[in-house]
């Protein structure tokens, strides 16, 4: 499997992507579902760092 953002950060994936301003909006309007839905969409797919995202975001008790 090839992976488009290999070797970036979070917020490089999202800028790359394209999918910064809707990453915050939805993370301002507390849309968790929202939140991860565009990490795995920038390749975090694994479940302790999206949980780890979540915490530093605020969110992690919105789940």
């Amino acid at each position: 499997m090839d992976f488009k953002y290999k070797g970036t950060t979070v917020n490089e994936r999202l800028y790359i992507s394209g999918l910064m301003d809707t990453f915050d909006k939805a993370a301002k309007e507390e849309n968790v579902e929202k939140v991860v839905e565009i990490l795995k969409e920038v390749e975090i797919t694994d479940e302790s760092a999206i949980e780890e995202i979540l915490i530093e975001l605020g969110l992690s008790k919105k789940l």
